[in-house]
C-alpha cells in the first residue's frame, strides 16, 4: 500500500511516532477506509435500514454523510486521467 510522504510526515510531526509505527498507523487507517463508494452506500444504507430508518430519511443522509467520508478513488483508466488534466 503506498503511503503519501507528506502525510507520513506530518503523522510523525504531529504524534511523535517513529517511522515504522507512522507507516503501521496510517495503513491501519488507508484500510479502514478502502471501501469503494459502491460498498460504502450499500453497507451504510444496510446499517440504517437495520435500525428502522426509512429510504427518503437514509438517503438523504447518506449524501450528506459522503461529503465527509473517506472512501477509495475510482479505478480510472490512463484515458480519464487524461480527460482530467487537460479536460
Amino acid at each position: 500500500m503506498h503511503v503519501d510522504q507528506r502525510l507520513l510526515q506530518h503523522v510523525q510531526d504531529s504524534t511523535g511516532l517513529g517511522t515504522a509505527e507512522a507507516i503501521r498507523l496510517v495503513q491501519d487507517v488507508l484500510a479502514f477506509h478502502d471501501e469503494t463508494v459502491e460498498e460504502w452506500v450499500r453497507r451504510r444504507h444496510a446499517e440504517l435500514k437495520t435500525h428502522g430508518a426509512k429510504n427518503d430519511e437514509i438517503f438523504a443522509r447518506l449524501r450528506e454523510e459522503l461529503r465527509t467520508t473517506v472512501v477509495a478513488a475510482p479505478d480510472l483508466s490512463e484515458r480519464q486521467l487524461r480527460r482530467v488534466v487537460y479536460g
